[in-house]
């Protein structure tokens, strides 16, 4: 386990964590790392921690290239515990001469220990002259905790951009040209819509303000996943995208089924949406997990859900997906609903309320069978398929 140099005088001495599957919700099949990164120069500074779990690893990365008690400043940019869970032990082994964040992230990670770390603030323009190098910082409040702050290396084109721009990826490749591009666009995607979407309007701002202050940008330092040198351009250019949330002729045909009704269903408004030219992405949720459906959203302009109705309610499956999904806010949605039925039927109506309290504009009252679907109401949900598309492709002219 030894640090990484990345630039000059600076280093990666993170940690991987190839075991984590669930990140408060968000599945993370492909593991996760939790970067740190070590200046060495007249004032050694660690920038961020790492999660308590995996203090040794930290601390073993550092003692490759330098004793950790001759670390004179750490910077904390984001007080969530993947990064700052170990600060106050690092605090306590290494002794610097100052520990930095931002404002609140002193109140939040005081709230946190329950005790005065004895924190420095930083705000947006402060500089922190480390010898040869200085850090610039910009508050970032909201992307995505208040405390959040990026800080910029001018001498090295670095922008530590905490959890902007990252991705849960356990890789030893420190790199993004070292990782296929598919996988590095997907992680890039699904960590967008689970983590930043809702402060979407802030990184056009951010990324906007980035712009007019006209620097170079090397490397994108982020805290999760590989560090960006190649493709820096282009996952700049995606958050843009993303953030926008611009209609696209893509359609999410989300369901849950009993005993396949409601299944059987969601084809048939499948195959009307591919009509009009829509791609369509047909999510059944016994065999998915919300953090793909949110993925999907990201890049969808049409959210189309069918439940069954259980009890004189939504199926379960159906009420979890739709309740994480309203927390993370998607815009420019149009939706209906669908759904079989035994002997009341509630579901569409609770579905269509679900839907209007995300502010999804709702296409249709929805359609629904009771027991198995006749051709009747199979024509029906063809039917809504196309009436779907032609709205959507009304909306992206």
């Amino acid at each position: 386990m030894k640090a990484h140099q990345i630039a000059d005088k600076v280093y990666w001495v993170g940690a991987v964590d190839w075991g984590i599957r669930d990140f408060h919700g968000y599945a993370t099949e492909r593991g996760s790392t939790y970067n740190a990164y070590l200046v060495i120069d007249e004032k050694v500074t660690l920038i961020d921690t790492v999660k308590r779990p995996f203090l040794n690893e930290l601390l073993t990365r550092i003692s490759s290239i330098i004793d950790p008690e001759k670390i004179d400043y750490i910077v904390s940019n984001h007080s969530e515990m993947d990064h700052a869970g170990c600060i106050r032990e690092m605090i306590e082994i290494c002794k610097p001469e100052k520990t930095f964040a931002s404002p609140m992230g002193i109140k939040t990670l005081e709230n946190h220990f329950n005790t005065d770390l004895n924190l420095s603030p930083l705000k947006t323009g402060d500089i922190l002259e480390l010898g040869s190098k200085t850090l610039s910082f910009i508050e970032t409040k909201m992307l995505h905790w208040p405390d959040s702050m990026i800080a910029y290396m001018k001498e090295e084109g670095i922008l530590f951009s905490q959890d902007g721009f990252g991705m849960h990826l356990a890789t030893r490749n420190i790199f993004d040209d070292d990782i296929p591009e598919y996988v590095l666009e997907w992680e890039a995607e699904k960590y967008f819509a689970n983590i930043l979407m809702p402060y979407s309007n802030k990184i056009i701002t951010l990324l906007d303000d980035i712009a007019e202050m006209n620097i170079p940008i090397n490397l994108i330092a982020n805290d999760h996943g590989p560090i960006w040198r190649k493709h820096i351009t282009k996952i700049i250019d995606l958050y843009s995208k993303w953030s926008k949330h611009a209609y696209t002729p893509k359609a999410v045909v989300l369901y849950d089924t009993m005993w396949g009704a409601t299944a059987t269903m969601a084809s048939y408004i499948n195959e009307g949406l591919a009509s009009q030219g829509i791609e369509v992405q047909t999510i059944p949720m016994s065999a998915s997990h919300r953090s793909d459906v949110a993925t999907e959203i990201l890049s969808a302009s049409a959210l189309i859900v069918g439940s069954p109705t259980l009890n004189n309610n939504i199926f379960p499956s159906i009420v979890d997906v739709l309740t994480y999904i309203k927390g993370l806010k998607p815009k420019n949605l149009i939706g209906a609903s669908f759904g079989s039925f035994g002997w009341s039927g509630e579901a569409i109506k609770q579905l269509n309320a679900h839907l209007q309290s995300m502010n999804v504009e709702l296409i249709s009252d929805g359609v629904k069978a009771k027991y198995t679907p006749d051709s009747t109401d199979l024509d029906k949900c063809y039917q809504l398929g196309q009436d779907a598309g032609k709205a959507l492709l009304e909306k992206c002219k």
